[in-house]
This record gives C-alpha cells, sequence and structure tokens, in this order.
C-alpha cells in the first residue's frame, strides 16, 4: 500500500501474492520497486496502478533495495547470498541484471539485511550475518574491505554523502563507523 501521511490513510493499493521485505521509489518517483519473499524485484507504476515488469535472479527471498543517486540503477540484497546490481532505466534490455556481487552471508536467523550505494557509486556495501559490512568495488567486483567488529548481523549500513565513511546498525541501539580512505 502507498500511504498519504497527511491524511493517515492508504491512497494506492498493489496486488502482490507475497510478503514485501524492502521497497523504494525510483528518481522520479512515478514507481515503486518492491522485493519479498517470493525472490522477485517488481516495478510498479503509480499512474497506471499496475505492475510494470519483475525482475527475476535471485534464489532466496529480496531483504534490501537501493537505488543509484543517478537513478538508473537497482542494488538489492537477498538471502541467497548475492548482492546484484539491476538496470531500471527506461527500454533496458530485457535481461536487467548487469552484475552479481558475492560474498556478505544471510543465515538462519533470516534478518532483514540491507545494503547501500556510495555517493559517486562507485563502491556498494552489503550486510552481512558473519557480523561484517562488505564493500565491493562496482567495476571489478572485488571484494574492498571486510569491516569486522559487529556483535552481530549488521542489518542497516549507509555511506557518507561526503565523507569516505560508513554507518551501520548491527543490533537495535548500537551503531558502529568506519573509515573507507
Amino acid at each position: 500500500q502507498l500511504w498519504d501521511i497527511r491524511k493517515k490513510a492508504a491512497v494506492q493499493t498493489f496486488q502482490n501474492t507475497y510478503q514485501v521485505l524492502a521497497v523504494t521509489f525510483n528518481d522520479t518517483s512515478d514507481q515503486i520497486i518492491s522485493g519479498g519473499i517470493d525472490n522477485d524485484i517488481k516495478v510498479w507504476d503509480l499512474r497506471q496502478n499496475k505492475l510494470t515488469y519483475t525482475m527475476r535472479g535471485h534464489a532466496d527471498s529480496v531483504t534490501g533495495l537501493s537505488l543509484s543517486s543517478e537513478g538508473s540503477y537497482l542494488l538489492s540484497n537477498a538471502m541467497d547470498n548475492t548482492v546484484r546490481i539491476w538496470d531500471v532505466r527506461p527500454f533496458a534490455p530485457k535481461e536487467r541484471c548487469v552484475k552479481i556481487f558475492q560474498g556478505n552471508v544471510h543465515n538462519f536467523e533470516k534478518n532483514l539485511l540491507r545494503c547501500s550505494w556510495s555517493p559517486d557509486g562507485s563502491k556498494i556495501a552489503g550486510g552481512s550475518a558473519d557480523r561484517f559490512v562488505y564493500v565491493w568495488d562496482t567495476t571489478s567486483r572485488r571484494i574492498l574491505y571486510k569491516l569486522p567488529g559487529h556483535a552481530g548481523s549488521v542489518n542497516e549500513l549507509a555511506f557518507h554523502p561526503e565523507e569516505p565513511i560508513s554507518k551501520c546498525s548491527p543490533l537495535p541501539g548500537q551503531q558502529l563507523q568506519a573509515s573507507l580512505s
């Protein structure tokens, strides 16, 4: 459902058979992108109130979505232990998955692990159940950093908009910061 917080009411409802675990808007806010337990990423058109297209490739639940700063690419984290980059530009080829990154771990806890882009798009990061933050180079797909120091799963993370640091939240009430320079 799409909610108007001023009216405290749903203004639009999209029919989805399975539970949704992650959502984001596209760069023009005329589409909602969702991922869930059906392993698919769905792009919904807000003006036409319908499903525009579905991106398939993950083998397990999609737990995190993040749109690149220029709005052309979508980052997804899933319980299949992969982070993927998808081309969400209009008229992109049918096979929209352009890169797959491996290294981060989901485990039996099935936490909703998120992912994030660096401001310049050169790096991505994914939370992990093995108590590390993984940072990859988007061009080489190489793990640049495997950041330790967390007491549990790293569920949420973000890059600073200007400085080469990231912030993550391993457990409720805890926050850690790492320098990436």
